[in-house]
């Protein structure tokens, strides 16, 4: 019995060895033909590379100034200006009025934020949410002689992506309530 498993074996390995791929050493370079270094050999090849990307020109950063306006029917109309480059930004800050409630001043809060991406010399894509948060009574309750009022915050706003001409205002956004206007210009040096 010892044997017939000695001969399986044996014939398993006669068969499984040719199938085994022969181990063969790592590539090595070429070597440099006799009289020229190694270093001319490496920086012909170099130059010689036809499959070799065509070199781009850096584009040089410029600044952006956004200026976010809006109108409201009654009242004077309000602006925010950021500056910026290519990529994103974001400004939270308070607005200048607020809310009162329990003669409490609630403050309203302002969100601006997204992303310029230039297109050209010309345009970009703008994409961006403005946004604030506004206090809202939820209930009321007696205390003593008085009322007192409960209230919560809502958060409200517009986001969007479009395409916008550097030095051109674009309203963005127009209603019963107001309208919004975008201006982005290219600062130069």
């Amino acid at each position: 019995m010892k044997t017939i498993s000695i001969l399986t074996f044996a014939l398993f390995l006669a068969v499984a060895a040719p199938a085994q791929p022969p181990m063969t050493p790592p590539a090595q370079p070429p070597m440099a033909p006799p009289g020229q270094p190694a270093f001319q050999q490496r920086l012909q090849a170099i130059i010689s590379r036809q499959d070799a990307p065509p070199a781009v020109a850096a584009k040089e950063p410029v600044n952006y100034l956004i200026r976010v306006e809006w109108k409201e029917p009654k009242g004077d109309p309000k602006f925010l200006e950021v500056l910026t480059t290519d990529g994103n930004f974001n400004l939270d800050t308070i607005q200048k009025t607020s809310v009162k409630i329990n003669n409490n001043d609630i403050p309203v809060t302002l969100k601006f934020n997204g992303t310029l991406s230039t297109l050209d010399d010309q345009k970009a894509r703008l994409q961006l949410f403005l946004g604030r948060t506004v206090p809202y009574v939820t209930g009321s309750y007696g205390v003593g002689l008085g009322t007192s009022a409960s209230y919560s915050q809502l958060n409200v706003g517009l986001q969007s992506t479009f395409i916008v001409t550097f030095g051109k205002s674009l309203v963005i956004q127009n209603d019963e309530n107001g309208e919004i206007s975008v201006l982005v210009k290219r600062l130069k040096d």
